[in-house]
């Protein structure tokens, strides 16, 4: 993926724009009810996993769900959520779910926040790790080796 690209995808754009976390339990709650109540399209990408070419059915994506959840509940042992953000709570396009064992700076401001765990999008995803990693680096890692 050229730099122009990663300027332009819409993913990413989309990735890049403004969110809200479900803070608490039941506002997570309401944004998976949202999610199986209208489960066609979705797709479900794995972060550091080959971005999925079409969406999941709507058993697999139900099946995600109750699984992120029981996970989240297990291994956040908080008593508010606060790890789940959407673009709209009310009309989600686009989910992204941080793994609650590498948060880093999830929220407010960082230069390099972590990626998330999960993204669930309405867009065909990017392979967000490539997408993050600079230009002049990723050149520098392919001179490394173009000489054997």
């Amino acid at each position: 993926m050229t730099q122009t690209q990663r300027i332009s995808d819409p993913y990413l754009t989309a990735y890049r724009g403004a969110f809200t976390s479900a803070l608490r339990w039941p506002q997570l709650d309401a944004l998976w009810q949202r999610l199986r109540a209208a489960p066609d399209g979705w797709f479900v990408y794995a972060v550091g996993e080959a971005p999925p070419s079409t969406p999941a059915s709507a058993a697999d994506l139900r099946r995600f769900i109750d699984e992120i959840d029981g996970l989240l509940r297990r291994e956040h042992a908080e008593d508010y959520c606060g790890i789940v953000y959407a673009d709209s709570l009310a009309e989600p396009a686009m989910v992204k779910i941080y793994d609650p064992h590498n948060l880093g700076v999830s929220c407010g401001y960082s230069d390099n926040p972590p990626l998330p765990g999960w993204v669930l999008s309405r867009l065909p995803p990017v392979d967000l790790e490539a997408a993050r990693q600079p230009a002049g680096r990723r050149r520098w890692w392919q001179r490394l080796f173009a000489a054997e």
